[in-house]
């Protein structure tokens, strides 16, 4: 499996999650559950979407250093 296709698997997990806490913010809704989103969801997300392409990147590296070593 490459690194793009983990990246895939976590941002689809990352997605189910999403939808899991709006879920969630029908039941809980006040400033804890707001710190919660931003301190960790919302942060978890921006780490995900920078690391993305990345992930995309180090494929590409892979695949020319599997190439050079032929």
């Amino acid at each position: 499996m490459s690194i793009s296709s983990n990246g895939k698997l976590v941002m689809s997990a990352t997605k189910e999650l999403w939808l899991r806490w709006e879920e969630t913010k029908n039941y809980w809704q006040d400033a804890k559950s707001d710190e919660f989103e931003r301190r960790y969801l919302l942060e978890l997300q921006s780490s995900i979407d920078r690391a993305l392409p990345i992930f995309a990147d180090l494929d590409k590296l892979i695949d020319k250093i599997r190439s050079d070593c032929e």
